[in-house]
């Protein structure tokens, strides 16, 4: 079904002990994400947006609630099930690339369709192909450790846009990147999101970059407002 919403999240709470007292990050939180729909969360540090995209994910477990990707419910299903969707229709993005130091920046594109068990022949042309897309065509055979801060952002991007994803979470995406890096990793992202409409969900604190979203969300409270 077209009209499936990519993600839908209702009544989601999470809760962490402390001590002896508990602290609620996240209550009664409903969320839905059409495809192609760009949206940004924003909120003050400590807010919980990481908290949230975490569960969007299925990376970490709701107290309460429900997390649905493309109406298939994350509520019960196991690690496996949960890594199948992921791998299926989800991209991530963080702050810090999570590049694997010992492999290429085509190996390490190419990963998750080697996850998805498609050969090193299959899978590496195509890491090439989209390498070359974010401007690093010249780079495939370099290891993290010899690219610089935004080649590292943009190789993380391409992982994460390489099976062509319904949904990129995207945690803080530019948060490590100087100004100009920024703003051509995330110039990237746009482009790809519109090319593909693959949905895009930015936690961020810069609102320069929220207002280049369909949707601004604002965490506060444990709750998701619409941004004034």
């Amino acid at each position: 079904m077209t009209d499936t919403p990519v993600l839908s999240c209702r009544g989601v709470s999470r809760r962490f002990r402390e001590g002896s007292s508990t602290l609620t990050v996240l209550s009664s939180v409903d969320l839905v994400i059409e495809s192609g729909e760009r949206v940004a969360i924003i909120g003050a540090s400590g807010s919980g947006k990481s908290t949230l995209l975490q569960i969007l994910g299925g990376l970490d477990d709701p107290n309460d609630g429900e997390v649905r990707i493309l109406g298939q419910s994350l509520k019960g299903a196991g690690e496996s099930a949960k890594g199948e969707l992921r791998n299926k229709y989800i991209g991530f993005v963080y702050q810090f690339h999570h590049l694997l130091p010992e492999f290429t920046a085509e190996e390490n594109v190419a990963m998750p369709l080697m996850i998805r068990r498609e050969s090193r022949q299959e899978a590496l042309p195509k890491a090439r192909q989209l390498l070359g897309r974010v401007g690093l065509g010249e780079r495939l055979t370099h290891k993290p450790g010899e690219l610089s801060g935004g080649e590292r952002q943009r190789a993380a991007v391409a992982r994460a846009l390489i099976t062509g994803p319904r949904l990129v979470l995207a945690d803080e995406p530019t948060g490590n990147l100087d100004a100009g890096n920024g703003q051509h990793v995330l110039r990237l992202m746009l482009e790809l999101n519109e090319e593909l409409h693959t949905s895009l969900v930015i936690v961020t604190h810069d609102h320069g970059i929220a207002e280049q979203m369909d949707r601004v969300l604002v965490l506060e409270g444990g709750q998701l407002r619409p941004a004034d």
